[in-house]
């Protein structure tokens, strides 16, 4: 409770100055002395908002629970030894630049600090405000790693109705993480949705964001491409595929979170989920204009929703269209209670999971003030049906705040003021899934050890199915194999082989192959090795690696040379069941191929799914592998062959080939 219900909090740096965060934080501080003992300590003594002030700590006669460091970095170091000289025990460290050994000895004398380079910490529940700027009370709990993101969502969420339960800045994390700001926040009562700013991922975030959406808390990710997550140069094509984006949206996915682009598509997501959870794809839309009826239809599909035809009607107005959307064509000038009844019609109709009315209602009241009680009557009867039927109504107004609006808001239905963020925050909202517990492991890991070279390879991922191959060291060797031809021949030891011109297939003289590589790749073991010749095959990338904020993550694409150019891929944290993996499959621009595309035979995808989730299931039983790659898989009606294979040790001495 330090940090979000302290007994006595200390601001030391408090100002009378408005221009200061010393003056911003003891008036905050100030809030909450009905509930809290507040100390304003400023070196020179006397007032600060015409309270009286101490001039360092020990002048107060119990040490407080909660001190706020806002003093210049340079006299930081005094005040902390000061503080754990009395025995305080948090700190929220507001100043940037502390040194890492005053936190060592923060954290030695068993005490936490908040920060430092922080916002600070607000708590609406508790009357507690230790940061800059204001808050409006509500039910978004934000955890922001910039201060200036977390006040800008703060500032949005106050703009749509929102408000704010908790905020918390976590700056540095020298000491508080995110993960424990956010998992303070299951049992904080005011707080229904999460909203979360971070730039770099810690340990066990995924599952402290898992657990909040198993409380019923849904939460909502902003996160930047130039995180601490970023993609990662890597020896494989997979470090090249898997992008930032890429393995946060993978997490979301494991943690049942959503991740968004912007502060608005936080707040706007935000306001939806905070009323209630749409329960699927299927949008049902209501305007007074048949025009911008058509343009919510318009982007309602280019957000991924669904919008049906409707065959239970009965009981629109008069005149108005009967299909999706419904156009009430005036029904709702001449009666703004038709509003509420086709509004019920759609939510009762059952066909449909969300409700969206879009149009001129919420400025009746405005234009015509004789008509605001009615407007507002209507709209309280629209929340009714929400609270009734429990699907979700979310509405457009046009007009941005008025009495209607503010008791839809009131009464749990979310207002925007354009349709575009309407039905995009609807989109974002159907992408929310359940929390997905990490699989146990099917198979029991392979025990061969990692050696470099493309045949080691084959032993250890011995579940892979690979054409009959075998080593060559000379033209004799090659020339006298028992292999079908045609043939491919390689380079064992290197990783990129077509870069290095180091494949040839088609071979139907291998000695001579052999003879040409090698005067110009030198000694070395080489790879003779049949060619897969069936037809139907489609050519995929499988790889796996070790993620530094997230751990083992798996990914299948587009395959082959022009994998990266393609980039089309799917990626997961690993371990993953073959039922995730087919789904990953099923997400890929190029997935009709394997389903018969144009006659063609339908691939083994059931096969290709296998594989996918014993190579998740390697990389993650296996913490001395950094990377493994099957690049290309053929998959054809009758099963699936890698045709090479690379396996990256967690320790890489080279980062351009491995040599044997």
């Amino acid at each position: 409770m330090i940090f979000s219900d302290p007994a006595s909090v200390a601001v030391v740096g408090a100002s009378d100055d408005p221009a200061k965060w010393g003056h911003w934080l003891a008036r905050g501080a100030l809030v909450g002395r009905d509930r809290r003992t507040v100390h304003l300590v400023n070196h020179s003594g006397g007032l600060v908002l015409s309270e009286p002030t101490v001039r360092s700590l020990s002048e107060i006669a119990e040490a407080p629970e909660l001190v706020v460091l806002a003093v210049p970095a340079a006299h930081v170091p005094a005040v902390v030894d000061e503080a754990l000289a009395v025995g305080v025990r948090g700190f929220v460290g507001i100043t940037s630049g502390i040194d890492e050994a005053v936190v060592r000895r923060i954290r030695a004398a068993g005490a936490r600090i908040l920060g430092p380079n922080c916002l600070g910490v607000y708590d609406a529940a508790t009357s507690l405000h230790l940061a800059w700027g204001r808050f409006q009370s509500g039910s978004l709990g934000v955890v922001s790693q910039s201060g200036q993101v977390g006040l800008e969502i703060g500032g949005l969420a106050a703009a749509s109705g929102l408000g704010v339960s908790r905020f918390v800045s976590v700056g540095s994390q020298a000491d508080v993480t995110a993960t424990e700001a956010l998992l303070d926040l299951v049992s904080h009562d005011m707080t229904t949705v999460v909203g979360v700013y971070l730039e770099s991922f810690g340990p066990g975030i995924v599952a402290a964001m898992a657990e909040l959406r198993a409380a019923g808390k849904p939460v909502v990710l902003l996160t930047v491409g130039s995180s601490a997550a970023g993609q990662e140069a890597a020896l494989t094509h997979t470090g090249a595929l898997t992008s930032s984006v890429d393995v946060v949206d993978a997490a979301c996915r494991r943690a049942g979170a959503v991740r968004v682009a912007t502060p608005a598509a936080l707040v706007d997501l935000a306001a939806v989920l905070a009323c209630r959870t749409p329960g699927g794809r299927r949008v049902g839309v209501i305007s007074d204009s048949g025009g911008q009826g058509a343009i919510a239809v318009d982007l309602a599909v280019a957000a991924g929703l669904s919008v049906p035809a409707l065959s239970s009607v009965d009981g629109l107005p008069d005149g108005a269209s009967r299909r999706n959307p419904v156009d009430l064509a005036g029904a709702g000038e001449r009666d703004l209670a038709n509003y509420a009844r086709a509004v019920e019609v759609l939510a009762r109709g059952g066909e449909v999971d969300t409700v969206v009315l879009s149009g001129y209602f919420g400025s009746y009241g405005e234009d015509t003030p004789s008509l605001e009680a009615a407007e507002v009557s209507v709209a309280s009867r629209i929340c009714g049906v929400a609270r009734e039927t429990g699907v979700a109504v979310v509405v457009h107004s046009m007009r941005p705040d008025s009495a209607a609006v503010r008791a839809l808001r009131a009464g749990g239905v979310p207002v925007q003021h354009t349709i575009e963020r309407a039905m995009a925050a609807l989109g974002d909202a159907a992408r929310l899934d359940t929390p997905r517990r990490p699989p146990a492991a099917e198979h029991p890991p392979t025990a061969v050890p990692h050696r470099a070279g493309y045949l080691a390879a084959r032993d250890l991922l011995e579940f892979v199915h690979f054409p009959r191959a075998h080593a060559v060291t000379t033209a004799a060797e090659a020339g006298a194999t028992p292999l079908r031809a045609p043939y491919a021949l390689k380079a064992d030891w290197l990783a990129h082989k077509s870069e290095h011109d180091a494949v040839r297939i088609d071979v139907t003289d291998p000695a001579a192959a052999f003879a040409e590589m090698h005067a110009r790749l030198g000694p070395g073991t080489y790879v003779l090795e049949e060619m897969d010749t069936r037809r139907d095959v489609v050519e995929l990338i499988i790889g796996a690696r070790r993620d530094r904020s997230f751990g083992p993550v798996v990914l299948v694409g587009a395959g082959g040379i022009h994998a990266e150019l393609f980039g089309d891929t799917a990626v997961e944290l690993a371990p993953v069941t073959a039922a995730t993996a087919r789904a990953m499959v099923e997400r890929l621009v190029c997935a009709p191929l394997l389903s018969g595309w144009r006659g063609a035979p339908a691939a083994d995808i059931g096969a290709l799914a296998e594989v996918i989730a014993r190579i998740s299931e390697t990389i993650a039983a296996r913490p001395d592998l950094a990377e493994v790659e099957l690049n290309p898989v053929r998959v054809g009606p009758d099963g699936v062959l890698a045709v090479d294979a690379l396996v990256i040790p967690s320790e890489q001495p080279s980062r351009t080939e491995c040599a044997e």
